[in-house]
């Protein structure tokens, strides 16, 4: 798998992958326009989507209605031993519809454990980063 990124002007950079494009700018209180999400607020949101595409299966597959369904992530902020701020806690909140089955809500939890972006953060990849002059 590959992906492209690109510089269109200003503080935007878009990743290119699978013929479409995912903009990114800074806030304009570090120098962007503003006009999309920051790389870092997408990573946020990847965590959340991710877990929440599983928790939409879960109840899609049982056949129970997802009107009401709800998500809610919050992040917790520390300071890490060089004093920059450092993500500490992702906690996750699924607000189920009225309706659902208790018998369900464990495993619905469990369900959206499951997200392969937790489990990147778990068991991180290496790295490898090279340039070239052409």
């Amino acid at each position: 798998m590959e992906m492209k990124i690109t510089f269109p002007g200003g503080e935007k950079v878009n990743a290119e992958i699978n013929g479409r494009i995912i903009p990114t700018d800074q806030p304009v209180e570090g120098g962007g326009g503003g006009t999309a999400p920051s790389p870092y607020d997408y990573f946020l949101a990847s965590l959340g989507t991710c877990a929440g595409i599983y928790v939409l299966s879960f109840c899609q597959q049982r056949g129970i209605a997802t009107e009401g369904l709800l998500l809610t992530q919050r992040m917790e902020f520390g300071v890490a031993e060089d004093g920059k701020r450092k993500l500490s806690k992702v906690a996750m909140d699924i607000s189920l519809p009225p309706g659902f089955p208790e018998k369900y809500r464990n495993a619905i939890i469990k369900t959206a454990g499951l997200c392969s972006v937790k489990k990147v953060l778990m068991d991180p990849p290496e790295f490898a980063i090279t340039a070239q002059i052409p």
